[in-house]
């Protein structure tokens, strides 16, 4: 997976992610709408055979895009971890 940074200003950012697919970015863009300040988020797949995903986002009052993609992307993670341990739990019974 690579990411490569499309736009970046103090309050957008866009960027893409080579190698990904509806899944990750769907995640992330819930995760992104749960943080506070979001205006907008969204992802696009302009064609599924020939380009990679791009991630948009855009803030209000003065929280970089950058804090929030990661903190979604840190809760995206932690609810990985946590699925998988209630699985394997659930597997075991």
């Amino acid at each position: 997976m690579k990411i490569k940074v499309l736009k970046r200003t103090d309050n957008e950012l866009k960027i893409e992610i080579q190698g990904s697919e509806h899944g990750l970015c769907n995640l992330l863009q819930k995760k992104i709408l749960e943080e506070k300040n979001v205006d907008i988020s969204g992802y696009d797949i302009p064609h599924p055979l020939a380009s990679s995903p791009t991630i948009y986002i855009r803030m209000t009052g003065g929280v970089k895009p950058e804090t929030v993609l990661i903190a979604a992307a840190k809760k995206a993670n932690l609810n990985n971890d946590t699925f998988s341990k209630e699985l394997e739990k659930a597997l075991k019974a």
